[in-house]
């Protein structure tokens, strides 16, 4: 099932979404992790598409959204797009289901537009916050290493593969658990042709977030003004804390559930368990 395509606009940048379903059903939004993109969730929209509207964006500098003009990318200015999309395709509440910056971004917006939102599903975004949080170093020093790290990008040449094949190996290298038909399909929409190469569709400079835009006092606020029903998803082999580990207190009305065999791409790794345990929680 193909989606159809639609473009809207925030902060004067055309960004990309895709939508599967009924426009009349209720609403779902899908939103990817960092460096994906949209049509990473085509199994999972194709799946709820019979019961709902699925709409999934392209957040700003990744799949077909531009590029943010000078390269900054932050939190809160995802938080606008996401607001944006809200107002284009007419949407009076949903539930968002996200992974990694995907997930932070839905639990920011729940808290922020907590009348919008109907549920959430957050699938290692707050442990990819608590993780960044408990690694940040004194302000001079994040500051000081942003801009080096910035200047670098300035200068970096954009990796190219040959062929699709070979980019289909590297993605297969960042997550050895997806199957050959997944690893294909992510790679086919996650890079364009350029001449006759192939490169990743994501702004490189997605890569260097602000080193001011996260504290976890701001995160707490914002986290206790959500008032719809989370569901907390995490692999068992990821990266990323465990659920036994997370410091959950700012939330009033959830649920943490860890997927075995599944590493930080829960929704890839183990698609039948993760739809069962989201379809049951939506269902509720």
């Amino acid at each position: 099932m193909e989606p159809t395509t639609h473009t809207y606009v925030s902060q004067r940048l055309e960004l990309n979404y895709v939508m599967w379903g009924n426009k009349d059903a209720p609403k779902i939004v899908l939103l990817h992790g960092g460096r994906d993109h949209a049509r990473n969730w085509d199994l999972t929209a194709e799946t709820l598409s019979s019961e709902y509207c699925v709409i999934a964006p392209d957040l700003r500098g990744h799949g077909d959204s531009d590029w943010a003009e000078g390269g900054s990318y932050s939190i809160i200015d995802y938080v606008l797009d996401l607001n944006a999309l809200f107002n284009e395709a007419d949407i009076q509440k949903a539930s968002i289901i996200g992974h990694s910056l995907g997930g932070s971004i839905a639990l920011q917006y729940a808290g922020a537009f907590p009348e919008q939102v109907d549920r959430v599903v957050s699938i290692e975004g707050v442990a990819r916050m608590q993780w960044r949080e408990n690694q940040r170093k004194p302000a001079h020093e994040r500051l000081r290493k942003w801009v080096k790290d910035m200047r670098g990008l300035e200068v970096r040449n954009t990796h190219t593969y040959p062929s699709l094949e070979s980019a289909c190996e590297r993605m297969k290298e960042a997550n050895p658990n997806l199957s050959p038909e997944l690893a294909y399909h992510l790679t086919l929409h996650g890079t364009r042709k350029v001449d006759e190469s192939f490169v990743w569709k994501f702004d490189n400079h997605v890569r260097t977030p602000s080193p001011y835009e996260f504290n976890m006092e701001d995160a707490r606020d914002i986290w206790n003004q959500i008032r719809c029903p989370i569901l907390f998803l995490v692999g068992s082999e990821s990266w990323g804390k465990q659920p036994e580990s997370l410091d959950l207190s700012a939330f009033h009305n959830f649920n943490k559930v860890k997927i075995d065999n599944a590493g930080h791409w829960v929704q890839h790794d183990q698609f039948a368990k993760f739809m069962a345990v989201v379809s049951g929680f939506l269902n509720q």
